[in-house]
């Protein structure tokens, strides 16, 4: 299975956690994209040996994806994730900002990861 992974809020706390847990967790990644403001665009990061460069979310709309996991706070998530959700990438957002929005699920994996549908875990477990 190819899975093009973008992290959106790669260079913050979170974004780190998440890239060490893929790792971690050997997640099927084909392509990594890295996304983080304006300001970081042009950067490089780490990840598993191999280096990528970071992108803008502008300029993530002009590439292809699977997953989109977002960790960049709330004004970026209301802005751009459906932006990206309307380019058919899935997105999981870490932010506050949807979890009390009764069209999105709030999934909290030891506790309601059965609310999953069999078309959410296509892409939330690929094995």
């Amino acid at each position: 299975m190819n899975m093009k992974l973008t992290i959106v809020g790669v260079t913050g706390m979170v974004g780190g956690v998440m890239l060490k847990i893929l790792a971690e967790r050997n997640f099927p990644i084909t392509e990594l994209i890295p996304v983080e403001s304006e300001r970081s665009s042009g950067k490089a990061i780490q990840y598993l040996g191999k280096e990528y460069t970071i992108i803008s979310l502008n300029e993530l709309l002009e590439r292809e994806a699977d997953l989109a996991l977002f960790s960049a706070g709330s004004e970026v998530s209301k802005i751009w994730a459906p932006k990206l959700a309307e380019k058919g990438i899935k997105v999981i957002d870490n932010s506050s900002y949807w979890r009390m929005c009764s069209n999105h699920k709030l999934i909290v994996p030891e506790i309601n990861g059965s609310e999953l549908s069999k078309e959410d875990k296509i892409i939330a477990n690929p094995n």
